[in-house]
Order: C-alpha cells, then structure tokens, then sequence
C-alpha cells in the first residue's frame, strides 16, 4: 500500500528532517531505550498544526542551546512519529495508530484522510478489531472528531447490538458513545434488554455500591442516577411491557423520578389518558428474531488478511495472495458462543470435515491461535495418532502481535492425535503432542485455563507458536471448512 496523498507535506517534513541548519525546535518522543530526538523549524510546525503552535507558545526557550525549544511527547513511539513525518508504506495497524497520532497532533487534513482510507479500504480489519478501535475514537473530549468512524461503528452497532453489549469491556465503554447507541430509534435491541445494560453499566462506573442490591442505600440510588442522568432520558420506557415493568424497573424506580413512575403507572391502568412525562417513540425493529451475526461476517475472529495468509500457507506459497486473489473460501463448521464450547460438541460437528482450519481467541491476550488439518476428523475412532505432511499451526498478527508464526509438522506420524469417545468429554482438538491443544477438565474451554501450546523446540512441529508454556482459556473458537472458490 502507498500512500500518494500530502505530497507537500510529506516533502516539506522530509526536508526539514534532513536539513540540521538552523533549527529551532526539538521534538523528544518515545521512552527510555527507544526515545528518539527530531529537529524542526517553528514556522513549518505553526503552519501545518495547530497542536504545535499552542505547544510552541507555552514552551521555554532553552537559552543554553541557541534558543531552542523542546517539546517533550513520551507516549508517542517514535516509529508512529517518523511514519508521520515520511509516510511510505505502511501496514493497517500501523494506519491506525498514525490516526490516533495525528488527531493528537491535530493534523486535521491527515487524520481525517487516514480515517477515510481505514473505512473505505480496510473495513475488513476495523471490524476484526471491533473493541479496542471503537472504544478508542470516544476516548477524548472531543466529540465532533472520528464522525466517520462513529457512524462506522454505530451502524454495525444498530443492526447487531450484542457486538458491543455482550463484550468483555462494555463497562468501559465511554459515556459519550452509550449515549450515541441510545439514541438511535432503529436498534435491533428489545427495550428491556437495553434497560438491563444501562443499569450494568451504571453501577460498573461506581464500584463502591454495595454489590448486594437489597442493602443499598437512599445514596447509593442518588449516586447511580447521577451517572446515568444523560443515559435515562433514552430508554423508551413506555414501550416496555407491564411485567418487564414491575419486574425489573421497579427495583430502581427511586432513580427514575416520582413522575415518570406515576405515569408508567397510569399508562397501566388507564392507556388513553395523556401523561406528563416525555414519551419517546418505539424503536424501529426490523425483525424481533434478530438473523444472527455469525452467517453473515466470514468470521468473528479473523479478518479477511488472515485468510489470505492462511490460503497461502495451504498452497505453500512464497508470497501472499492479495485479497482478491485468494483461492479459498470459508464455510462455517462450528462457533463456541453458538455452538458451545464443550470438547464433545467439536467432535460431534466436525465429524467426517477434511481440511478445515480451528481458530481460537485466547482470554486476557487477544491471541489468535489456530491449525490446519488436511485430514477427516473422525469421532468414532480409538485414541490414536493421524499421519499427514501437510499439516500446520499458526499464531496470526494482531493489534498486540506484530507478526505471525507459522509452524509446519516435521514428523508426519505424530501430525494430529484423535482420541476415543470417553477422552472426547475433555479434549478437543490436538496438534503434536500438545504443540496446540483445546482442553477443558470441566468440558468448558472458556471456564478453566487447560488449553495449552507447549513452549519446547524438540516436538513434532517446526517451532512454538506462543513463547510461554502457561496454559490458557479461550473466549471464542471456531472451525471453518476450506472449501476452493
């Protein structure tokens, strides 16, 4: 990928970087080891951001060096800076971070341009990291930046809620953006429901309340209802049921105000009566049953680059097919969050499936860990070996992994062990001798830490795939048929 756009900046700050002459700015970024030191002129940097002229203006001149001034930006890497300086070419998640970096910076034509190319040209990875870009574009105070990426995201957001409401870090969500979800009249999401989450997430942003409900305080309910009085307005509480109602907003209706509960109880008994408070519309659901979200992404873990990098480790190629060259598509087998994470169910769905691949997401690192197998799984079978040349493991690049690892069987007799109906209870999949193993002592693969990839080179693939021994536990995993275009 190259980048074509801001020649006139790109060249201005090329030359000025090469040119030692009468600087008059210093620009000190990254820590410790990595910190590194760039030279500047003031005219240039007032010119094209806005970011250094106030940083400019409230800097010391250093009289002991010629007058220059030094700007100090420890968290920002100094790779993202020079990428900013010389933007050449440069992978998606590098992108990213540039944005992040120049809205900082506030370089508002760059970042804005970089934001337009993520969601034009790599709508694929954004939704791959769903969480941690989403989260990140409402974590400043600055609500009318990122609008594309915002809409972007709340778009997904309307048509599959859970995306966000059933993720690990929902309760870290910023105001701001559950505010932006709230607000939305067409969100696939029952009002009840939606009830429930506000009130999960208002009380995750208080961890002092009392966390048995039937203690709380007159003070505990003031301080809920001060974090969620720009939340409450949203929620269409005249178009939840009676039951749902007495059931669940009852509990708290000390925080919903005297009058809006009058009212909610007035609508009960008499309906065609006007009631004072505000009565927002229905949201607009386009169908109660919610088609589910897993038969129309590819997959919820791996993005369309990872399935690229895996066709071509099929094919064993030298260069990796581009996207629009890959020979391979993908038909669902099984997802743990559908299916089930039980040992038993993968060997029951996956049953005679020749060359399928298992991805799975590790808890705590968002690690992507996977194998393929050439061969038929086979649930019928006594505990034994598989022999094949031709299978792999892998660990795939993420936000936190720079590079991939692939991993080739060396010794085909030992390539897969499948095992007999009693050990199906809690193994799954096996690659090696535990080089990458689903493994649960409570048939759960997300409830206990067994899985494991053992950290040892003398094996019977090429090398490790994770550089740790400790065993762990998954948050998803998944098993797709690799089936030719």
């Amino acid at each position: 990928m190259s980048f074509k756009f801001f020649d006139k900046l790109s060249q201005d700050f090329s030359e000025l970087l090469n040119d030692k002459k009468e600087y008059n700015v210093v620009i000190e970024v990254d820590k410790e080891e990595n910190k590194k030191s760039f030279t500047s002129h003031s005219v240039v940097l007032r010119y094209r951001s806005t970011f250094f002229t106030k940083e400019l203006e409230n800097t010391v001149t250093n009289a002991n060096e010629n007058h220059v001034k030094t700007i100090n930006k420890p968290n920002i890497s100094a790779q993202i800076f020079e990428i900013i300086l010389n933007i050449e070419n440069i992978e998606t998640k590098i992108i990213y971070e540039l944005m992040i970096v120049a809205n900082e910076l506030e370089f508002k034509e760059l970042y804005e341009k970089l934001e337009s190319y993520l969601i034009e040209s790599k709508a694929s990875w954004l939704r791959t990291h769903f969480s941690r870009v989403y989260h990140s574009i409402f974590d400043n105070n600055k609500c009318n930046e990122f609008k594309g990426l915002k809409q972007f995201y709340n778009d997904i957001i309307t048509k599959h809620p859970n995306l966000i409401f059933e993720s690990e870090d929902f309760t870290s969500l910023q105001e701001t953006a559950l505010i932006s979800i709230l607000e939305k009249d067409n969100l696939q999401l029952e009002e009840i429901k939606l009830w429930d989450y506000v009130i999960k997430w208002g009380i995750a942003q208080n961890p002092k309340l009392a966390t048995n409900f039937e203690e709380w305080s007159k003070e505990n309910f003031k301080t809920l209802k001060t974090t969620l009085q720009q939340c409450l307005p949203l929620i269409r509480y005249f178009h939840i049921s009676e039951k749902d109602v007495w059931e669940k907003l009852k509990p708290y209706r000390k925080i919903l105000g005297t009058q809006l509960w009058d009212d909610l109880y007035q609508q009960r008994l008499l309906p065609n009566q006007p009631v004072k408070s505000l009565v927002l519309p229905a949201r607009i659901i386009s169908n109660p049953e919610l088609p589910q979200r897993v038969n129309k992404l590819i997959s919820t873990i791996i993005s369309e680059e990872h399935i690229a990098e895996i066709s071509t480790w099929i094919d064993r190629k030298s260069t990796i097919y581009s996207l629009t060259n890959v020979p391979y598509k993908l038909q669902l087998i099984l997802r743990g969050s559908k299916d089930g994470f039980q040992p038993k169910t993968f060997w029951n769905m996956c049953n005679g499936h020749a060359g399928t691949i298992v991805i799975a997401k590790v808890a705590g690192t968002d690690e992507i860990l996977g194998g393929y197998n050439p061969l038929a799984w086979d649930n019928s079978t006594e505990s034994t070996y598989m022999e094949t040349n031709d299978s792999f493991i892998f660990s795939l690049k993420n936000v936190n992994i720079q590079n991939s690892i692939l991993s080739r069987v060396v010794d085909k007799s030992f390539a897969l062990e499948y095992y007999d109906s009693n050990n199906q209870k809690t193994f799954g999949p096996c690659f090696g001798d535990c080089e990458f193993l689903l493994y649960s002592d409570v048939s759960d693969f997300t409830k206990d830490k067994e899985c494991w990839c053992i950290y040892d080179s003398d094996h019977f693939y090429e090398k490790s795939i994770r550089k740790t021994d400790d065993k762990f536990s998954i948050v998803e995993n998944e098993v797709f048929k690799i089936v030719k275009k």
